[in-house]
């Protein structure tokens, strides 16, 4: 099987977990290294086919993406144009040389944008509020074009918010958490955790749970859009006051209106009971672990001095 986007963060869990299974797995990055067996530029369409040629997976899984939503607002054409390419560069080489594996092309939960009602399932109309969603949808689109006109097997599993050990502090929970880690290892009291939106509720599920929901997609084979998610929402607000029952911190939370989103959408929850029916996947994982892990492993990073400190940045 080959993975893209292998060396970032769900691609790295989904390596590991592929490995662990027993999976024979070519992990494909942009930049070759210890995670990446091949390296290939998938803005390139040639290299990109000839990653896949050499590979002949059996499975594909389509990782790779410029994944930040603040940053798209930042630079929407970078992340339309390379987000749209690397997908369709992806989907065309599989086509052409190993039309019969399974494609796993990953979405995500924001293409639904506001939802008309709660839990969103796969029949909502898709209404992105941000470039990266935008992006999403449209990758989305494609690989379901793809299944449609050239009878690819492609899965696309829209995986709402997931956080845990070794995401990057660009986003919330893992930001939150970083922030703890460091005031527990400066000794604060109280820890002070700057946030967004305090009332934006997401659906978290843990990384670990997620990569587990694609590995089943993949042995199911099954066509089509299926969510993966918790089918649970929790405002940043309750993060807070979760990191400190799971760590025993005293917590002072602020609001950064640097942080605050504009065009926010308030809450993203969504339904996977077709996910539940085609694999019986349910999530294993309970978010109290999700933060006192991700809390460990940053504080771990930076007692080894691969982290800096935030509050002295």
């Amino acid at each position: 099987m080959l993975i893209t986007g292998a060396s970032g963060f769900a691609g790295g869990h989904l390596v590991a977990a592929c490995r662990d299974a027993g999976d024979e797995v070519t992990p494909l990055s942009r930049s070759a290294g210890a995670r990446a067996g091949v390296s290939a530029d998938l803005l390139d369409p040639h290299a990109t086919r000839a990653a896949v040629a050499v590979a002949a997976p059996h499975v594909v899984y389509h990782l790779a993406a410029l994944a930040h939503v603040g940053r798209s607002w930042d630079d929407p054409a970078t992340t339309l144009a390379q987000n749209q390419a690397m997908s369709l560069n992806v989907l065309e080489a599989v086509r052409a040389d190993v039309p019969t594996a399974v494609v796993v092309a990953v979405s995500s939960g924001e293409v639904y944008g506001p939802p008309a009602a709660l839990p969103v399932d796969e029949g909502a109309l898709l209404r992105p509020q941000n470039p990266y969603a935008v992006s999403k949808a449209a990758g989305d689109l494609l690989a379901g074009f793809y299944a449609d006109a050239h009878g690819l097997p492609v899965v696309r599993p829209r995986a709402f918010n997931h956080a845990g050990p070794g995401q990057p502090a660009l986003y919330a929970l893992a930001s939150f958490a970083r922030q703890v880690a460091a005031g527990l290892e400066n000794g604060d009291d109280p820890i002070r955790v700057a946030t967004g939106n305090p009332d934006a509720r997401r659906d978290f599920t843990d990384v670990r749970d997620v990569v587990r929901a694609y590995r089943l997609l993949a042995e199911a084979g099954e066509s089509g859009a299926i969510n993966v998610c918790s089918g649970h929402s929790v405002s940043a607000r309750e993060l807070i006051a979760a990191l400190g029952r799971v760590t025993g911190a005293e917590i002072e939370h602020t609001v950064d209106q640097r942080l605050v989103r504009a065009h926010e959408v308030m809450e993203i929850r969504g339904s996977a009971a077709r996910l539940r029916a085609v694999t019986g996947w349910r999530p294993e994982i309970p978010l109290d672990t999700t933060l006192a892990d991700t809390v460990d492993w940053w504080r771990a990073e930076m007692r080894a001095g691969r982290v800096a400190d935030p509050a002295r940045e």
